[in-house]
This record gives structure tokens, sequence and C-alpha cells, in this order.
């Protein structure tokens, strides 16, 4: 199993429009085939200063690869993603 996780912050001023549509936006990443346990998070914590989080899982790597190059993803990354997030950072887990 591989989950999926990207801590990121919008361009968008906290509690606007654009940012809930942004975050339902994301939803289409969960109707992917292979994608499983989709959250949208809001970081809380003081130690970060991202302010939200998506987090999924994959049953293994050909998942994780499929969900990478399927046109919804792809649609989402260049669509929203990109002129909507400020910054982020991307890791990636398999349990020990």
């Amino acid at each position: 199993m591989i989950r999926h996780t990207v801590s990121f912050t919008l361009k968008h001023p906290a509690g606007s429009d654009a940012e809930r549509a942004f975050l339902e936006a994301a939803l289409v990443l969960a109707a992917i085939p292979g994608v499983e346990q989709f959250e949208r998070l809001r970081q809380v914590s003081a130690k970060s200063d991202f302010s939200f989080g998506f987090s999924m899982e994959f049953a293994d790597q050909a998942a994780y690869d499929s969900y990478n190059v399927h046109p919804d993803h792809v649609a989402f990354v260049r669509d929203r993603w990109v002129p909507e997030v400020e910054r982020f950072q991307e890791l990636d887990y398999i349990a020990l």
C-alpha cells in the first residue's frame, strides 16, 4: 500500500469562494480508479505553515502510476493545481 500525501497553501484568501471552489473541485481525484481513502484536510498545527492537505491510498505502485497519468488527475493539476497553489510538499509513504 502507498499513502500519497500533499500539504499545500493556496493563493486564495482564507475562507474565500475561490478556496472553497478549489477544495470542491479536488473531489474529482477521489473518483479516479485505484484511489482509496481520499481525504481533504485542514492543517491545524502551529508547527507548519501549510493550510491544507490531501491524503489518499493506493493498493500498489501500478495503481499509483495509473492515477498519475489519469486524464482527470492531469487536468486537475494543469487547470487548478498549477494556477491556484502557492506552494506545496508532497510525501509518499509505505508501511514499514
